[in-house]
């Protein structure tokens, strides 16, 4: 079964977005004045947490690392990194060969223009986004390194705080700001030039998914010189589910069984690989969110990020993606800090990705479950090609 919270978070933000911008077409500007103050205020709580999330989420995951440090967990670990990173680097050239191809509209002369905010409150953050990413690797190693048993509760107490300021006050303000921009959008009239890029870029990256999936599935394949497709050919049920579920955690017992069935993996390296990459892999997240802020950009600010930003952008969205998986709402609201330190999103920009990532966000967790077996192959492939480990599941495919 799918986790309530999860969904419903799905649900709400969809619900943001079709209020919103439904009220858009018919309010009146004195309304309009004062949903665009708040709409700042909401912006201006969800930017000064960001940093403060980087800090508690990607400090711990590096203590529990060094702690943890094994060569195979290492390896794996560092391999879920390189397939993010990878299917990033893949969505980013994808976006520039495509995106110049796109019909977007840019002009914004027809548009009506928003009304001044009738009062302001700024919020800065303690630091800045790069500052808290930094703090957080530095500080991560030296306790790992130390063994500092003071800091690493410490830490382990303050993600505990940093979760439930995710989930009691992020979490909840996010559909409420989402709302607003959608309102913003169509009260100026750009909600119904871009509407059918949006579904556009749904259909595209759904694409890419599967394209990758091949990709990786190829160089499983080649590195454990085993045939790939007596494993993903198993993994239909589970991709399915988590297309329902919009959930890893929910989909586990399903993608596990999914694998014991595959007569080329050992049990061995299904229970240890399928767990942890339903926590640090996010291949399919990571390549939906490099296209999107890509063509948002092209959408909101007439041009796309240079290829040095988007190499870098590729690089953190990474380092989140196997740090701080476990934030509800996905890979987005993790990496809000690096979307707008990096690629410098303002408030529309941010809402419009967390509400578009929405619509397709149970096809970029199938795709992540499904990678999962791909990387066990690997793993298999490399530390248990004799099968020194564990025997392979010879019984797969007779039965079950």
């Amino acid at each position: 079964m799918s986790k309530p919270g999860e969904i419903s978070m799905i649900f709400k933000l969809l619900a943001g977005l079709v209020i919103g911008a439904l009220l858009g077409f018919v309010v009146t500007e004195p309304i309009m004045v004062v949903m665009v103050s708040i709409r700042h205020i909401l912006g201006q709580i969800i930017f000064f947490l960001v940093p403060l999330v980087i800090v508690g989420f990607i400090t711990p995951a590096i203590v529990r690392l060094g702690q943890n440090a094994s060569k195979i967990l290492i390896f794996a670990v560092c391999l879920a990194y390189a397939s993010s990173v990878g299917a990033a680097i893949f969505s980013m050239c994808s976006g520039y060969l495509v995106i110049p191809h796109l019909s977007i509209a840019t002009e914004t002369e027809s548009l009506t223009k928003l009304p001044e905010m009738v009062f302001r409150l700024d919020i800065p953050p303690l630091f800045s986004v790069m500052s808290a990413l930094i703090t957080a690797l530095f500080l991560g190693l030296g306790i790992a390194w130390t063994k500092s048993e003071t800091f690493t509760k410490l830490f382990e107490e303050f993600e505990k705080i940093i979760s439930w300021l995710v989930t009691s006050v992020l979490i909840p303000i996010l559909p409420f700001f989402v709302g607003l921009c959608f309102m913003g959008l169509a009260y100026e009239g750009s909600l119904t030039k871009h509407l059918p890029i949006f579904v556009t870029m749904v259909i595209l990256v759904i694409c890419g998914q599967f394209i990758w999936l091949a990709i990786l599935y190829g160089i499983a394949g080649a590195v454990s010189g085993r045939d790939p497709s007596r494993v993903f050919r198993y993994y239909v049920p589970a991709y399915l589910t988590a297309v329902g579920t919009m959930s890893s955690a929910a989909t586990l017992p399903v993608a596990l069984g999914c694998a014991r069935r595959s007569p080329v993996l050992s049990s061995t390296m299904v229970e240890f690989m399928v767990p942890l990459g339903a926590t640090v892999h996010l291949c399919g997240s990571v390549l939906t969110e490099t296209f999107f802020v890509m063509t948002i950009s092209q959408m909101l600010y007439g041009a796309q990020p240079s290829m040095g930003t988007m190499l870098l952008f590729c690089i953190l969205l990474g380092i989140f993606a196997v740090g701080a998986p476990g934030v509800p709402g996905g890979t987005v609201v993790a990496s809000l800090g690096i979307v707008t330190g990096v690629l410098g999103f303002d408030q529309t920009g941010v809402a419009l990705l967390i509400a578009i990532f929405a619509l397709q966000d149970s096809f970029g967790t199938a795709c992540n479950v499904t990678g999962d077996g791909a990387l066990t192959l690997i793993l298999d492939g490399v530390f248990n090609r004799h099968g020194q480990l564990g025997p392979m599941q010879h019984s797969g495919e007779a039965g079950q």
